[in-house]
């Protein structure tokens, strides 16, 4: 387990709590009372630490390389039927997004999302979760045939952002994001998004028009990385916690603003901490808006979810 910096103090307790434990086996000593002591102590400091966690505290435990990504989810909830599928049908498959057919219960989805790498080797191959104009057309491949056959769409959202390259802004990027989130908004079958990482940029917003739209707890959504708005506005990266302040990108905001429909609860210390835990609760909020929107007519559906987006943003004095 890799611990952030805020998270010292807890991994202080947990090598504590493990040495103690090791004595008590290696030494006839009674340390049983000791331990109790230092487990509540644990749980007491991880309560107070999460409880309180900055913007850009956040920001960091959605990066952490433990954190479970879209794949992980997709395997987890549907087990051996998840069926992906690839490529753009134009150009190539970008390794950046995923995407395929599988089954909660008896119910298919069409699952889509990036996928971040494990490792150098696979973060390479992944292009650390920036996908190019073949992976958003990948996506809305994948969705029209979603859409043909009436199976509900998942999004899963994890992403810096779409590849900034010059290939990718050769091959199109702007438009290919366009055109999905234009296509998004008149699906005749339901949207279901899950911010389950980062959220970052049209990269994220090229899958994520959804009719239902929920955040993880410690995940973010903006128009850019706390970073890249430091660079702008302070010609530094020494800012970026400013920075995430002033963006209010935190689920708790978003959800103020009513710009996301719900935030789903991660165990204590993030989703890694428990990832069968934050796998179930995940399933369940996806099944849960299924039956709730498979009672919409396709007309009513791309009549609200055009209402939805129509109306962020509007001021009322």
């Amino acid at each position: 387990m890799e611990y952030l910096e805020f998270e010292l103090p807890i991994k202080e307790l947990e090598d504590q709590l493990q040495k103690c434990a090791i004595i008590g086996k290696e030494s006839e000593v009674d340390v049983s009372e000791t331990c109790s002591q230092i487990e509540k102590k644990l749980k007491d400091t991880q309560k107070e630490l999460y409880k309180n966690l900055t913007p850009w505290q956040r920001v960091q435990l959605s990066r952490h390389p433990d954190r479970p990504y879209t794949l992980d989810y997709i395997k987890a909830i549907c087990g051996i039927s998840f069926l992906e599928l690839h490529g753009d049908r134009s150009f190539k498959d970008d390794k950046a997004m995923i995407g395929g057919l599988g089954k909660i219960g008896d119910q298919s989805f069409m699952f889509i999302g990036q996928q971040k790498g494990y490792n150098t080797k696979t973060r390479q191959y992944r292009n650390f979760g920036m996908a190019n104009p073949e992976g958003y057309r990948k996506a809305l491949r994948l969705m029209k045939s979603a859409e043909k056959f009436g199976i509900p769409v998942v999004t899963l959202l994890d992403t810096p952002g779409a590849y900034p390259g010059l290939e990718a802004e050769e091959r199109g990027q702007g438009e290919a994001i366009a055109r999905n989130i234009l296509e998004m908004t008149r699906l005749k079958v339901p949207v279901i998004t899950v911010i389950i990482g980062e959220g970052a940029s049209g990269g994220a917003l090229g899958i994520g028009v959804g009719d239902r739209v929920f955040m993880l707890e410690n995940t973010w959504y903006s128009v850019i990385s706390p970073e890249s708005c430091s660079s702008i506005l302070w010609r530094s990266w020494e800012y970026k916690e400013q920075a995430a302040e002033a963006l209010k990108l935190t689920a708790s905001d978003m959800n103020k603003l009513k710009l996301v429909d719900g935030i789903i609860k991660e165990p204590l210390g993030g989703a890694h901490r428990n990832r069968e835990k934050t796998f179930e609760t995940v399933g369940d909020t996806i099944m849960k808006s299924y039956e709730e929107l498979k009672k919409l007519s396709p007309e009513d559906l791309v009549s609200q979810r055009m209402d939805k987006y129509a109306n962020m943003g509007v001021f009322k004095g």
